[in-house]
């Protein structure tokens, strides 16, 4: 497995994030928890690409 493709900086915070969603998300339904969802990625994908210069 490349060294890039596992890094901790990445599979940490988005283990986090499905911890939390799911200790939040509670007394959601299943479309509120995955529009959470979708609005949370995307923004830790923006993150990522800005932080990384690829943007």
């Amino acid at each position: 497995m490349p060294p890039d493709l596992l890094r901790l900086d990445i599979v940490v915070p988005v283990l986090i994030y499905c911890a939390l969603l799911v200790w939040v998300g509670r007394g959601l339904s299943w479309t509120q928890k995955l529009a959470t969802a979708a609005v949370t990625l995307a923004l830790i994908i923006c993150v990522l690409l800005v932080e990384r210069g690829w943007l």
